[in-house]
């Protein structure tokens, strides 16, 4: 038989996961989804605070349609405060540039590498995110690309 506490780990991390995949690959307006009704993206410097789903649907709904964006998540680390609360530090990693149109783009440094720190809760028996808090170690502007020549 499985722990429990290792199925709630799981989720956890399936829901650090997720978030990436949402940013990269989905709809970055869905990310919301993966928070509380009142949930808290913040960034640890700045005054970037956004709380609320609907908030929240609307500030990564506003990425820009031509970025080209991959996050790294590694190193997650999630503790347990109780049957339904817990903890995650987790470092990233994100490349990213704007003013994508198609193809590969050449390998560059990443834009951003920090950690997150989240805390989870259990809300009707799904896992969410009650907040995530974003700290940067190091950090630089999205390139913007050049227009691709038409042939």
């Amino acid at each position: 038989m499985i722990p429990p506490s290792l199925v709630a780990e799981r989720a956890y991390e399936r829901l650090i996961i997720e978030f990436a995949h949402r940013l990269d690959l989905g709809d970055p307006a869905e990310v919301a989804e993966l928070f509380s009704d009142d949930g808290v993206w913040e960034w640890a410097e700045g005054d970037r605070r956004i709380q609320g789903r609907d908030a929240l649907r609307s500030y990564f709904a506003g990425r820009p349609a031509d970025r080209l964006s991959r996050r790294m998540c590694t190193n997650i680390l999630v503790t347990l405060t109780s049957e339904a609360t817990a903890t995650a530090t987790t470092y990233f990693a994100t490349y990213r540039v704007d003013g994508y149109s198609n193809g590969y783009v050449p390998a560059r440094p990443p834009t951003q590498v920090g950690h997150y720190e989240d805390t989870f809760l259990k809300v009707n028996g799904l896992w969410l995110l009650g907040s995530r808090s974003l700290f940067l170690a190091f950090a630089g502007p999205a390139e913007i690309l050049e227009p691709a020549d038409e042939p």
